[in-house]
């Protein structure tokens, strides 16, 4: 049976839950634009925090409660506070990234062929064994030391940022991005939700990530390899239906 299906907009604003007490609401979504999936959500601290960001990997997630908006994370306040500081008004690197996540003691999910390192799941690398395999796995083989990434290695997108963006087929635009569909286990972008009302009004469709020729994320655009008449073939946007 397929995973559950969520509307990446409908988990702003759900509450993130720590093991000792609420830490904040989720303000952004940040997704890899290789692999598509969501590696950190965006947690506004309000007035606990005096307003700071901080980031939390679905790593943490525990058994999200839908109805009550509530997402608990196998994380302590303390944990959360002296996390490193990020700046999310600014790209994020992969030396922040790396720093976050030794803070955290996760591996890195870029670390194998599975979405999530060696695994496809937030959670399939829990076990210290399997950590322990994934950084054997990416030691150097000479001996040397590896070197590190640049912050150009990054590929953290903003999900806020990404809405609106215009979509364009091979023979014209399509309309933008109004959502994205997110797998609630693997938390893997599924689909993007393309309001196309600028040409076929009334119309939202769906259009996966394996369709994207290229995004010009200066110019907030993204190419698809298909035609108009391609997307009007794509499956319907059915809300309902999730």
């Amino acid at each position: 049976m397929a995973n559950a299906l969520r509307n990446a907009k409908d988990l702003l604003g759900y509450s993130i839950r720590a093991t000792d007490g609420e830490i904040g609401t989720i303000a952004d979504l940040y997704f890899d634009d290789q692999r598509w999936a969501i590696r950190y959500i965006v947690v506004d601290t309000g007035g606990w925090l005096t307003g700071r960001k901080v980031l939390i990997s679905p790593r943490a997630f525990g058994v999200p409660e839908w109805h009550a908006k509530v997402l608990p994370v196998s994380l302590t306040k303390k944990q959360v506070e002296n996390s490193p500081d990020i700046d999310t008004n600014r790209p994020v690197s992969r030396q922040h990234e790396m720093a976050h996540l030794g803070y955290y003691e996760y591996p890195f999910y870029w670390g194998g062929s599975g979405l999530w390192g060696m695994g496809e799941y937030p959670g399939d690398l829990s076990s210290q064994m399997a950590i322990e395999q994934e950084l054997r796995a990416n030691e150097p083989k000479d001996g040397t030391d590896a070197p590190l990434p640049t912050g150009e290695d990054s590929h953290l997108q903003s999900f806020n940022a990404v809405m609106g963006y215009h979509i364009h087929a091979t023979d014209g635009e399509i309309g933008h991005v109004d959502d994205m569909l997110i797998d609630e286990r693997s938390w893997a972008v599924r689909d993007l939700v393309v309001n196309t009302s600028n040409w076929w009004g009334g119309h939202k469709v769906l259009i996966a990530p394996s369709s994207i020729a290229s995004v010009d994320w200066p110019d907030a655009e993204v190419a698809v390899a298909l035609s108009r008449a391609d997307v009007q073939k794509a499956p319907a946007y059915d809300p309902v239906a999730l």
